[in-house]
Formats: structure tokens, C-alpha cells, sequence
């Protein structure tokens, strides 16, 4: 369980293996949604900034935009041709002993189940 503040936060995820399956659009011509993804979006507060991530190329974007809208996920920022490599987050705590970063690394094309909860006392 993933314990965070009430202050606002930006959620960083990648898309394709972690909310759609991996390489659904080449292999079977469409996305497909994950278990789990509505759910989790869902549970994101309002006012939170969303960074979805992908290595597509610029020409399959479009057909993602629709998917995603078309499915209701919301985002802020939508980043393409990112590297196939590790995605590295640095950030600094806050003085307080607030924790500023997190990362979760799930296995390709399962379901998307991170526990976390608000907390009015952090």
C-alpha cells in the first residue's frame, strides 16, 4: 500500500504492457485495455497531473488518443518516442519526511492493481 498525501501529485506511466496490452496495435491491429486500468484511473484524484509515456512513433498516435478518450482516460501529457529502456525517477524528499518518489514495475500485460490511499495526516 502506497501511502500519500492530500497534495496534488503526477502520476508517470507508461502505456503499452502496463494499460493496454503490448504491442496490441501491431499485432492485432487495436488496443486492448488491461484489467484494471478504468479502476485505477478512476481512484486518481481530480486535479492530479497524469504523464502517460510510450516509444510509438508519431504516426500511431492518433488512433491512441482516440483509444484512450474513447475509454476514459485522462491524461495531462502524452510523450512518444520515448527509449525502450529503464525509466529512471529522481526526485528530493520534502524536509518534512515526506516521501516524493515511488516506482512500481509490474509484469507486461497484467492486470493493473497499485494499492495506494490519501492520507490527511502526511
Amino acid at each position: 500500500m502506497i501511502e500519500l498525501s492530500e497534495l496534488k501529485h503526477t502520476w508517470i506511466l507508461d502505456i503499452d504492457g502496463t494499460l493496454v496490452k503490448h504491442n496490441g496495435y501491431l499485432l492485432d491491429g487495436f488496443d486492448t485495455l488491461l484489467e484494471g486500468v478504468k479502476e485505477f484511473f478512476e481512484k486518481i484524484p481530480q486535479g492530479d497531473k497524469i504523464v502517460l509515456l510510450t516509444a510509438r512513433k508519431e504516426q500511431y498516435l492518433e488512433d491512441l488518443k482516440h483509444f484512450l478518450a474513447e475509454n476514459g482516460i485522462r491524461y495531462d501529457y502524452l510523450l512518444n518516442d520515448m527509449p525502450m529502456g529503464e525509466r529512471i525517477l529522481v526526485n528530493d524528499n520534502k524536509p518534512s519526511g515526506l516521501k516524493c518518489a515511488y516506482a512500481v514495475c509490474k509484469e507486461r500485460d497484467s492486470a493493473l492493481r497499485v494499492d495506494f490511499a490519501i492520507r490527511e495526516d502526511l
